[in-house]
C-alpha cells in the first residue's frame, strides 16, 4: 500500500510566505506543532464551465477517499510557488501547458496541519490524465458540485475554499 513520505522536507513560512525554516512532512502534519507550510491549489475549468475534481486515494494521510481540488500539493524546499504549481499540475493530472490565474492566498488550519494556500485557476480543454497519486478524477457541472456540498463528499478545505474564492459561481 502506498503512503505519504513523512520524511519529505518542506519549507516553513510566515503568513506573508517568507521562508523561515524547514521541517518534515510528518512534523508538519502531526496535529500538534501546526507548522505553517506552503501549498498550491489549482482549480481547473473546461470551456463548458465545468470544474475538474480529483478523488483522494484511501492511503492519503489527510482526508482519504474524499473529492478535492483538481491539483493540490506542497511547495518543495527551494522551489517557487509557480514552479510547484507547474510541477503538481504535471504530476497529478498531466497538465503541462496552462495559464494560471492567481486568485488568493490564505491560511488554512485543520486538526492535523496549518497551510499557507496559494489558489489559482485555469481554463483548458487539454486532455487530463490522473496519475497514480490520485484515485481518478472527473469534470463536474457547477450544479452537481453544489448538490454535493455539505454531505461529506468533498474535503472540508475544498468546500471552504470554493465558497471563499468562487462564492455562488
Amino acid at each position: 500500500m502506498k503512503h505519504d513520505n513523512n520524511k519529505e522536507l518542506l519549507p516553513l513560512v510566515d503568513e506573508e510566505g517568507h521562508v523561515v525554516g524547514s521541517a518534515t512532512r510528518g512534523e508538519c502534519h502531526d496535529g500538534m506543532s501546526m507548522l505553517l507550510h506552503p501549498v498550491v491549489h489549482l482549480h481547473v475549468f473546461n470551456e463548458r464551465g465545468e470544474v475538474y475534481v480529483q478523488h483522494r486515494p484511501e492511503w492519503k494521510t489527510v482526508q482519504p477517499g474524499k473529492w478535492d481540488t483538481a491539483v493540490g500539493g506542497h511547495v518543495d524546499c527551494g522551489e517557487t510557488v509557480e514552479a510547484a504549481l507547474a510541477r503538481e499540475a504535471r504530476e497529478e493530472i498531466g497538465l503541462s501547458q496552462f495559464t494560471p490565474e492567481f486568485m488568493c492566498r490564505y491560511v488554512h488550519q485543520s486538526a492535523v496541519e496549518r497551510e499557507l494556500v496559494y489558489v489559482y485557476r485555469t481554463t483548458t480543454d487539454a486532455p487530463l490524465a490522473p496519475s497514480e497519486e490520485l484515485d481518478g478524477g472527473r469534470f463536474m457541472t457547477l450544479d452537481e458540485l453544489w448538490q454535493h456540498m455539505g454531505h461529506g463528499f468533498f474535503t472540508p478545505n475544498f468546500e471552504a475554499e470554493w465558497k471563499r474564492v468562487f462564492g455562488d459561481e
